[in-house]
């Protein structure tokens, strides 16, 4: 059976691909707070498919890059030769240093992944406390609720993931590994008030409190400390799950001050730590891929993460392997425009990424002399991987639906290495985000 088509033809011309059927689908997002700013989430009217056997094939995959992360994360502060591979920075050098009282590096982390029929490619490594683990569980607990899906069910195994309760279990296990012994902690979900994914924190705030977990959500301009004890409005507390960058920690210190102080002095147990920004760079998939740093891999891990794992180089003068030959870097990224992306190596959201592919020569050209003109360590170069492209039921602002074919990126999460759900961005573009644009469907193992 094939379920794509299966879910479509169960689509009725009167009831689900109507405007008011979609306009209450909207209504319904923006109850459960499924919004990134003032967009709804999902604009689309089927979820994303995959078996039981593409998910064993991207836990595979997913959990052997991520023990290797947590190994560079561990070794990177002792090798200055790993440091300057990854294109860490002076002010970034001075925070991974500080030692955060436990080893785990990302307690939360995400890895962006195009899932093929019989293969598994991925982007880049998000390594610093991922937006969108509750989005996704309520999305998908929106669509279980439809009586599509009821119908769909019929004859089939249909189930998703829960991140929501495996994010607090992986966040609790990583307060007991620091040391804490409340029990339960208390909690503050830190980040800007004026980011756009401010309901996420509070749907995962919700969602702690009905556990019996006590969490606030604050901006870090609201905390204070006073040398012992992190307060948000007035409250101690135990574990802070941190969702404000470290670029931020870098660029914006005053207000920042408390909580970087009280990590410093290990008053608080903080999730991720700062080690975190190590795998979490774009070079992270240079160190992977470069012969240079293969003493890193262990048993069979070269061969597991081979195929999935894009070439990439940090930008640079320099030598360097291609397809099996000793070449220039700086000629082939000139030369393999149209096999090549150009990111920044510390970004996130698709900002300043060019496509070769989609770029004319002289674009291409002028992107790199700009990058070249910056300090060592600050972007890379990777080779295009192939990519998912699946037809949609799209529905616009005013409820119409068309198919649309658009491009699937599906993003494991894995709280302290263990894969848990996914997040899975839709675009009509080369680049699946939401920050830039991008839409998103939930992910349904369906089996026979």
């Amino acid at each position: 059976m094939d379920p794509i088509a299966d879910w479509v033809a169960l689509l009725s011309p009167e009831r689900e691909l109507t405007p008011e059927f979609c306009l209450d689908l909207t209504r319904s997002m923006r109850q459960r707070k499924l919004t990134f700013g003032d967009r709804v989430h999902c604009p689309v009217l089927r979820p994303f498919f995959l078996s039981a056997r593409d998910e064993t094939r991207i836990r595979t995959a997913a959990e052997a890059i991520v023990a290797i992360a947590e190994r560079v994360a561990a070794a990177a502060p002792g090798d200055p030769t790993l440091m300057r591979a990854l294109g860490i920075t002076e002010a970034e050098e001075r925070l991974v240093r500080i030692d955060p009282g436990y080893p785990t590096a990302s307690t939360a982390s995400r890895l962006d992944a195009f899932l093929l029929p019989d293969s598994v490619h991925f982007a880049e490594y998000n390594a610093e406390s991922p937006a969108g683990p509750a989005y996704a569980q309520r999305l998908c607990e929106l669509f279980d609720e439809l009586a599509v899906m009821e119908r769909f069910k019929v004859g089939r195994v249909v189930s998703f993931h829960r991140p929501i309760p495996a994010l607090l279990e992986a966040l609790i296990e990583s307060y007991r590994e620091w040391g804490g012994t409340a029990s339960p902690p208390t909690i503050a979900i830190v980040d800007w008030r004026e980011v756009p994914t401010w309901t996420e924190f509070e749907l995962l705030r919700d969602a702690f409190v009905d556990q019996g977990v006590p969490t606030v959500v604050s901006d870090p301009r609201d905390l204070s400390f006073d040398g012992g004890v992190l307060r948000a409005g007035g409250r101690a507390l135990d574990l802070v799950y941190r969702r404000v960058l470290t670029s931020d920690l870098v660029a914006r210190p005053d207000d920042c001050a408390p909580l970087l102080h009280a990590y410093e002095r290990r008053a608080v147990c903080i999730a991720n730590s700062l080690r975190c920004k190590l795998p979490h760079k774009k070079a992270f998939f240079a160190v992977l891929t470069d012969p240079a740093h293969q003493r890193l891999l262990r048993g069979v891990e070269s061969a597991v993460v081979q195929a999935p794992v894009p070439w990439t180089r940090i930008l640079s003068d320099t030598a360097t392997d291609w397809d099996g030959r000793r070449v220039s870097l700086l000629e082939t990224a000139r030369t393999e425009r149209e096999q090549l992306v150009l990111k920044p190596n510390d970004e996130y959201g698709g900002k300043g990424v060019t496509l070769g592919w989609e770029a004319a020569a002289r674009e291409w050209e002028t992107a790199l002399e700009r990058a070249l003109r910056d300090p060592p360590g600050t972007w890379v170069v990777q080779r295009r991987i192939p990519v998912r492209r699946e037809i949609f039921p799209y529905f616009d602002e005013a409820g119409h639906v068309t198919m649309r074919d658009m491009l699937v990126d599906l993003a494991p999460y894995l709280f302290r290495g263990r894969m848990r759900g996914y997040l899975t961005r839709l675009s009509q573009t080369g680049l699946a985000n939401v920050t830039s644009g991008g839409g998103q469907a939930p992910a349904f193992v369906v089996g026979e």
